[in-house]
């Protein structure tokens, strides 16, 4: 036990000797509790969802909240930012709704508690997980089911299309990540993690499948499902990750930790530290043109760093 103090406290001397950025913006209390985030294409406009159901739009230059609406009766469980400048959320009470950019409801699909989400832009495609393990692909304009099935037993923790819109990726608090292909329906399994995956992510180029557990990022090759676990700095659940624009990976972690990191995909080495929550982390999100990073957590908080 000595030992193992010991070393839980030269980990933490490490982590703690190294300079982390400080937010330049905190907005504090801007939900009961953060659920979610996204960053609009052009980089000018970040969205924050809560436990409430609250959505609220912030000029990312200076934190200034643009306008706030109830989106859903429960937790917002996903944001998107649409080509045409509208907005995409689904919700813990089963809702998927369109909005305007000004929060007026333009279109609404009932569903079952959505529990991860995931967007295909170019395909016109959405894909929601469910907490009873189902899966649903639909037409994003127009709602429409393209597939329905159910790949897991227990409750979907994440979501994620391949780069080329073939492959969907799924992780369950069933232990099991595997990948469907969506034209035929076949279904592989991953070599199964340490912990089941809070976030699932495809490298740009689509030759590798990232999730996230304890302590570790996980890496699989999807051809052959080999499953290869990085360390990391951080010291809980790593709860998001997202790939920045230049190919690190943004991080945020909760329980045992709150810290907001850089990772290399390659090695899970930390690239970069940022100022951590008061309580549990549970969103990531870096702008499409690099200079942002945004945060938020249990601690009610929204954080925004300007990239050096």
């Amino acid at each position: 036990m000595r030992l193992l103090a010991l070393i839980l406290a030269f980990s933490l001397a490490a982590c703690t000797s190294q300079p982390r950025q400080q937010a330049d913006i905190v907005l504090e209390q801007a939900h009961s509790g953060g659920s979610s985030l996204a960053i609009s294409p052009d980089s000018r406009v970040l969205a924050s969802g809560g436990w409430s159901g609250y959505l609220r739009l912030w000029d990312l230059e200076n934190g200034r909240n643009l306008r706030s609406w109830r989106a859903h009766t429960d937790s917002v469980n996903g944001i998107y930012f649409l080509p045409d400048g509208n907005i995409l959320t689904a919700g813990y009470d089963g809702r998927i709704v369109r909005w305007s950019s000004r929060g007026s409801e333009l279109a609404s699909w009932n569903t079952t508690a959505v529990t991860a989400s995931a967007i295909d832009i170019d395909r016109n495609r959405f894909a929601t997980g469910h907490k009873d393990g189902s899966l649903i692909i639909r037409q994003l304009r127009s709602g429409e089911e393209i597939l329905r099935f159910r790949p897991h037993s227990r409750q979907v923790r994440s979501v994620a299309f391949s780069p080329d819109g073939e492959v969907i990726a799924t992780s369950s608090t069933d232990g099991r990540v595997l990948l469907t292909t969506i034209a035929s329906g076949e279904m592989r399994e991953m070599q199964r993690p340490s912990s089941d995956p809070r976030t699932l992510v495809f490298s740009p180029d689509g030759e590798a499948l990232y999730g996230s557990g304890w302590f570790m990022l996980y890496r699989w090759n999807p051809a052959s499902g080999e499953l290869a676990s990085l360390k990391t700095e951080h010291l809980g659940i790593i709860n998001n990750i997202q790939f920045t624009p230049d190919g690190q990976l943004a991080s945020i972690s909760r329980q045992t930790d709150s810290a907001v990191l850089f990772l290399d995909p390659l090695s899970g080495e930390t690239t970069a530290r940022f100022q951590k929550h008061d309580l549990c982390g549970v969103a990531v999100n870096v702008s499409p043109d690099g200079r942002y990073l945004a945060t938020t957590s249990d601690d009610a908080s929204v954080r925004i760093w300007t990239l050096k």
